[in-house]
């Protein structure tokens, strides 16, 4: 988890070096980030079904060593097409290693205490990766180069795979007989990949192109092609009871959501430090430090006994307030700012993620049954990535628009940028009063007491009291 949160945002960083030594165009550069997204996006879902049928320990093994593997290969590669290649294979081996990973913590820690625990150990290393993306990045480049932003990966993959030989207990899984649906697979992998990549192009061909809405309706059509295979295949790939759960449907939708919205605050701010207040890459990295230490410290400190005393539900909503706090004030951020009094309360009121999360992430969990945990792990993630694709593509568009417009009126730079990012900060806060709406009506019903129910899983339906970062 560290090295797939660390590879997402040390990659950001070093873009303007790898461009200059590599030679990639603007629009080819645009590629670092998408051929790992697409990779990534579309390919969790099926290997977390995998992961249930041919052993969830074997899928991580497999995933944590390509991902391993492509990281050296992207860190020697002395041309654009090289590097495109090796970070496809990054987000092969990370989707395979990611989708499984929540499976196989559930139904290791089989007490809901410990689970709680354990699920807010799994969402600080999300935010650990995060902050040190952001520091590393802007060091490693300056001091080293941009190849070491890959090589990091390296001594953290192996020591993964020796650390999961030995202490993941080995699985079976159910066998291919119980859902090797090579119809499903292809159109669901076909489907998010498709709609993940028309996405990513909407900045560049604009959303109501032709390429877009018309790639936008294959997607469509190719997820309920899917569907509906799934509803009639005799062992379908992903069992639609999963979905039938509320606390599964719900917590993913407004995991879709806040990621969306949170993409304002992940991405644009960085872009507004350096573009508008002449921040380096580094000093970026630091100013956005105490986020990401906040968000750490909530969810590994507090958040497992908040959530075991007044249920996932409660410390959900709370969460999702305290980020409505964050993209308000962003939204009246000045051009002309002082870090802290405008920009540091903004960092601590981020804290709610670290609420937020972990009980999106038991939410999400409960739901599933102990031989679907791997398709639940797999879903959970695919709906962040599709979030995080929604809010880069939306959120960057409408900001640039504006930024374009106020230019066009005679508003210096930094006003023109300012306004932009404005923009996307209330679209943001949006965003994240639909997922509040959506998180009080669907959730609506608190989850069971601690210890009520100490197995892995709950039965399907059932609410187990038990807790990931952009």
């Amino acid at each position: 988890m560290l090295m797939t949160i660390l590879d997402g945002s040390i990659v950001t960083v070093a873009m303007p070096a790898i461009q200059s030594d590599l030679g990639f165009t603007p629009v080819g550069l645009s590629w670092v980030v998408n051929a790992y997204l697409i990779a990534f996006g579309s390919l969790l879902l099926l290997a977390g079904r995998l992961g249930d049928l041919i052993g969830r320990k074997r899928m991580f093994l497999a995933g944590t060593g390509i991902f391993t593997a492509a990281s050296l290969l992207a860190g020697v590669a002395t041309s654009p097409g090289v590097l495109i290649a090796a970070r496809f294979l990054q987000g092969v081996g990370s989707a395979m290693s990611s989708a499984v990973g929540l499976g196989i913590l559930v139904t290791l820690f089989t007490v809901p205490r410990e689970r709680a625990r354990a699920i807010a150990v799994f969402s600080f290393t999300g935010a650990a990766g995060a902050s040190l993306g952001q520091v590393l990045g802007g060091v490693l480049t300056d001091a080293l180069a941009w190849n070491w932003i890959f090589f990091i990966n390296l001594p953290i993959g192996l020591a993964t795979l020796l650390v999961a030989l030995r202490a993941l207990p080995a699985d079976r899984g159910l066998g291919l007989g119980a859902g090797a649906d090579v119809l499903g697979a292809l159109l669901v992998t076909g489907g998010l990949m498709t709609g993940i990549y028309a996405v990513v192009k909407i900045e560049e061909y604009g959303a109501g192109s032709a390429h877009t809405l018309g790639l936008g309706a294959l997607a469509i059509a190719l997820l309920a092609g899917f569907l509906v295979r799934q509803a009639k295949a005799e062992n379908p790939l992903m069992p639609l009871r999963i979905l039938r759960s509320r606390s599964v449907s719900g917590a993913n939708a407004v995991q879709m959501l806040m990621v969306a919205a949170l993409f304002s605050f992940q991405i644009l701010v960085a872009l507004y430090l350096q573009k508008v207040l002449g921040y380096g890459a580094a000093e970026t990295g630091l100013a956005m430090l105490p986020a990401a230490a906040v968000i750490g410290a909530v969810s590994l400190t507090v958040s497992a006994p908040l959530i075991a005393r007044f249920g996932e539900r409660s410390i959900l909503l709370t969460g999702l307030v305290l980020l409505l706090g964050v993209l308000g004030l962003l939204t009246r951020v000045p051009v002309h700012a002082s870090y802290v009094t405008d920009l540091l309360p903004v960092m601590l009121l981020a804290a709610g993620f670290g609420l937020a999360l972990p009980a999106l992430t038991s939410l999400a969990m409960s739901g599933a049954e102990e031989k679907d945990a791997g398709l639940a792990s797999g879903l959970f993630n695919t709906t962040q990535q599709i979030g995080m694709a929604l809010g880069i593509a939306v959120l960057s568009t409408l900001a640039a628009t504006r930024t374009e417009s106020l230019t066009a009126a005679g508003r210096p730079a930094a006003e023109a940028l300012t306004g932009g990012y404005h923009l996307a900060f209330a679209v943001g806060a949006g965003l994240l009063l639909v997922a509040l709406a959506i998180a009080f009506t669907v959730l609506r019903r608190p989850a069971a007491r601690p210890g009520s129910r100490p197995e892995p899983v709950a039965p399907e339906g059932a609410k187990v009291p038990a807790t990931m970062a952009p």
